[in-house]
Order: C-alpha cells, then sequence, then structure tokens
C-alpha cells in the first residue's frame, strides 16, 4: 500500500495545554478518515497542533461528531478546511482537503461525509490535518488538545479507519464556567445505528430507513452490496 506515510518532518512529541481534569468524557467520536497516521500532536518543536492521516486522493472524509459547519473555505495554509463546533463545546478542523462537500452553518451528522482528502494549501503529500480545539479555534491555536486524547491513542504508521470510533476515544466536554453542559436534547440526535439481521439486504435497509443504497454504501464505505447478520451500519 502505497501511502505517503513520510509526509512531513517528525520531531519529538509535546503535551498540550489542556491539562486532564479540563475536560471529561461521555462518548465516542469515530476517526475522520481511512489512511496511516503520518504526523502526531505536538512535533515539530511544539508546533503541530493536529493529527496527520496519510492516505489516497480523494479517500472520503467523516464528521468525527455531530454538529454545525462554521467555516468552510480555501486557505493559503490549510487549503481546502472545514470547521465543525460540535455540541460538546470542542471546534475540529479537517484540513487540505480535496473538496469540500459542506457549507457553512450546515447541520452534519457524525459520520457524514464532508469533502475528502487531498493536498491543498501548504501540504506536501496527499493527507487530513486534523486538529480539535476547546470552545473555539484561534490563529494562535492557544485552545488546541491533542485529537488522541479523544479519539484514542495512534503512532506513527498505525492504520485507522474512518467511521470506526477506538475503544479508548471519547468525546469530550468542555468543564468551563462559560460552557453550559451539552443538552439531552441534542446528544440524542447523533448518527442512526442499524444492527443488521437475517435476511436483510441494503435494498430493504434502504426502505425501512427511507435513504438509498448508494448513501447507505457511501457512509459505510460499502464496496458491494455484501452485508452480514450483526454488522453494524451508519444510517442517515
Amino acid at each position: 500500500m502505497a501511502l505517503c506515510v513520510s509526509l512531513l518532518f517528525l520531531g519529538g512529541r509535546h503535551t498540550d495545554a489542556a491539562g486532564p481534569s479540563e475536560i471529561s468524557g461521555n462518548d465516542q467520536w469515530i476517526w475522520p478518515s481511512d489512511g496511516v497516521i503520518s504526523d502526531t500532536f505536538g512535533t515539530r518543536q511544539g508546533k503541530h497542533k493536529g493529527i496527520d492521516i496519510a492516505g489516497k486522493i480523494n479517500t472520503p472524509v467523516l464528521a468525527v461528531d455531530r454538529g454545525q459547519v462554521v467555516k468552510s473555505y480555501f486557505s493559503n495554509t490549510y487549503g481546502n478546511v472545514v470547521f465543525i463546533k460540535h455540541p460538546s463545546n470542542l471546534v475540529t478542523v479537517y484540513a487540505h482537503l480535496n473538496r469540500r462537500d459542506v457549507l457553512e452553518g450546515q447541520t452534519v451528522n457524525q459520520g457524514e461525509m464532508i469533502g475528502s482528502m487531498g493536498r491543498t494549501g501548504q501540504a506536501t503529500g496527499t493527507h487530513l490535518h486534523f486538529e480539535s480545539h476547546q470552545l473555539e479555534w484561534s490563529y494562535d491555536k492557544r485552545n488546541a488538545i491533542d485529537p488522541e486524547r479523544i479519539l484514542g491513542k495512534a503512532d506513527v504508521g498505525d492504520l485507522v479507519k474512518g467511521g470506526i470510533a477506538s475503544a479508548q476515544g471519547a468525546i469530550v466536554e468542555v468543564s468551563s464556567q462559560k460552557v453550559q453542559q451539552t443538552s439531552p436534547s441534542i446528544t440524542n440526535h447523533i448518527a442512526t445505528k442499524y444492527t443488521v439481521k437475517q435476511g436483510d439486504t441494503l435494498s430493504s435497509i434502504a426502505q425501512k430507513n427511507n435513504v438509498t443504497v448508494t448513501r447507505i454504501k457511501e457512509i459505510n464505505r460499502l464496496t458491494t452490496d455484501l452485508i452480514q447478520p450483526n454488522q453494524i451500519l451508519t444510517i442517515r
């Protein structure tokens, strides 16, 4: 698999500014894309404020959790980039996209495709640069936290699968007097999961859930119509 693992210069790892007491977990995020971890948080003398996932051009990029698109534009540094504000009061950033599929103000579900992997902006090789920030993104990235604290531990060279939640990962809520706790009415609107039953087909599942077979295959990254009992599918 010819993935561009050696995309970037690697340096020593540094801890992020937010301490463990500043966040608390209650649910899981999913990985935003398929690929190989090519760089981690805090490298390059502490200036790398996200993680990099190297992969193939146009690999789907997914929202790690439900939220609202607060920015979707082209930047000279980030290239095609999407910012999503989540009910957990975190902002996630998806950079160097080849294509953006969402607009500012749009609401997205967990697992929804928001764009595709590319190498736009200041990027060496095809990869997704992914960041997470408490409360808001800022130019100096003072609110950045290590995404691995939410997604789960991953080292350079590890394969990750978009749409799959790490056993270690958890959605976090910012513990701050300035921030309200996530409303139950919001957390109930995460993506719907469906467990395949004996005799189910993609067509029957699509009909029951008022979606198309194409959409189910796209969301779950299926290359065939073959499904198995007890397989878990994400349904919109």
